[in-house]
């Protein structure tokens, strides 16, 4: 990876690692658009404040839009949303993964209780 390619993802991983900014694009990525006060309720628990600067950032990335209807996702947006969910499905498998690897571990074996 170049370095510039690296300053990219770190510079996305900066802008996603933001409070409520990855539930912003989740909440859009069924290609609704979405009005402040749906998209407040879709994500809950975001204040006003707090959603009105993420989607600051997120128009400012190109990665969402305000149309007459309401937010949605560029077109930028809805790509990484897709991208997301390779992300997700990663996610599931490797939570079931360290799940199996705690049992293992909190399992004891027949061996361990041998006289």
């Amino acid at each position: 990876m170049s370095a510039k390619d690296h300053a990219a993802v770190i510079q996305l991983f900066d802008l996603l690692e933001s409070r409520y900014a990855m539930r912003v694009i989740w909440a859009l990525s069924d290609g609704h658009p979405q009005t402040f006060r749906l998209l407040q309720d879709s994500i809950g628990g975001v204040t006003p404040n707090t959603l009105n600067t993420r989607l600051k950032e997120l128009r400012a990335a190109r990665l969402v839009d305000h149309t007459g209807d309401g937010y949605r996702l560029t077109h930028q947006g809805a790509d990484l949303a897709r991208r997301m969910v390779d992300v997700q499905q990663f996610a599931g498998r490797w939570a079931h993964q360290q799940a199996r690897a705690a049992m293992a571990v909190s399992t004891p074996t027949a061996a361990a209780h041998a006289p």
